[in-house]
């Protein structure tokens, strides 16, 4: 199958195209390079450097790699910088989907696999534990509303254009690496918890930060829901084999669109995450308590049963340590990330 990944040279994108690759499908990458890496796409990968707000541009990539389907990861997606930076938060997100949907639309593609996100639910009630598909959609941040307002395009391209279906995942904290090591993590700056654990691992800070210790959780600490990237992308094929499969049936939408919540079903603390890096790497790291910071739910965890219902997906990592475990591999291997532009 010809499929487009935007956002390939991305974490989660890269992990997409590694396994779209392996599997024998035909891929084609744009990314702008903004908060990707060239060197995470593997070599016989068709790559594109390309913003998506260029939309003849990737019409004609498109048209010219027959694409059937589409991946769409590309985004930016620091929620504090989406506070700070709204307009362009909203400029990228926003007006790079509604480009690559004319885009779409215009070369005839009838299938999407649309990266979503927990954060279009905002600040769910702790008795709202674990998170189901029918929250209502209430974003506290920039972020979180580019991306709901995507997946309202989303919905009403769907409506209007019968013969193109849709998946959108909400998932929440993406962790892990490859596990043959090939590819990982490298944000610039980095803002997640397990890269951050095992840079200080590393020495390469001096301190790991907790901000907040006095949440109502058993530790103290907040409780999120961390997926491995490699069980992720599988629920992205899984998805877009259904989408194959069934075309418009069963969308949710009143088209042909279908909304998945992605998790393990259960959430780690912040203190179990950070036991978890110290027992992997072996390395007694600094930690040190901070306040709270502004907008952290206690508990941000997903119901995934409807996943597992209606496309037989379920997590294989379900224990921290093993996904830490592969992150760790892949910092061991490559301590300064992506050194092509490092």
């Amino acid at each position: 199958m010809n499929v487009l990944v935007t956002g390939g040279a991305g974490y989660i994108g890269s992990h997409a195209v590694k396994r779209l690759h392996g599997d024998g499908h035909r891929v084609v990458v744009i990314d702008n390079l903004v908060r990707g890496h060239r060197a995470a796409v593997p070599d016989g990968v068709t790559f594109v450097e390309l913003d998506l707000r260029q939309t003849e541009a990737v019409t004609d990539v498109l048209r010219e790699h027959g694409v059937e389907c589409v991946m769409h990861f590309a985004a930016l997606a620091y929620v504090g910088e989406s506070v700070e930076q709204p307009l362009r938060y909203y400029d990228n997100n926003v007006g790079g989907s509604m480009s690559l949907l004319r885009a779409i639309d215009a070369a005839g593609v009838k299938r999407m696999v649309f990266s979503s996100t927990c954060a279009t639910y905002g600040e769910p009630a702790p008795e709202h534990m674990p998170m189901n598909e029918s929250l209502p959609q209430q974003p506290i941040n920039p972020y979180g509303w580019s991306k709901l307002m995507t997946e309202r395009a989303l919905i009403d391209y769907a409506v209007a254009t019968p013969d193109f279906a849709f998946v959108a995942h909400r998932y929440f904290n993406v962790a892990g690496s490859a596990a043959d090591g090939s590819i990982g993590e490298d944000h610039r700056p980095e803002t997640h918890l397990i890269p951050i654990l095992l840079q200080a691992a590393l020495g390469q800070r001096e301190h790991v930060t907790v901000f907040g210790d006095d949440y109502p959780t058993p530790d103290g600490t907040c409780i999120r829901d961390y997926i491995h990237v490699e069980d992720l992308i599988d629920a992205h094929v899984v998805a877009m084999d259904a989408l194959n499969d069934t075309g418009t049936t069963g969308g949710d939408s009143g088209g042909g669109g279908r909304f998945f919540n992605l998790g393990i079903g259960r959430g780690y603390s912040v203190r179990e995450v950070i036991d978890a890096a110290k027992r992997v790497t072996g390395v007694d790291f600094a930690v040190k308590d901070g306040a709270r910071r502004a907008g952290d739910p206690p508990q941000l965890f997903a119901d995934p049963s409807k996943i597992k219902r209606e496309l037989g997906w379920s997590a294989t990592y379900t224990d921290i340590e093993s996904m830490i475990e592969t992150a760790w591999k892949w910092f061991q291997a490559h301590p300064k990330g992506y050194v092509d532009d490092a």
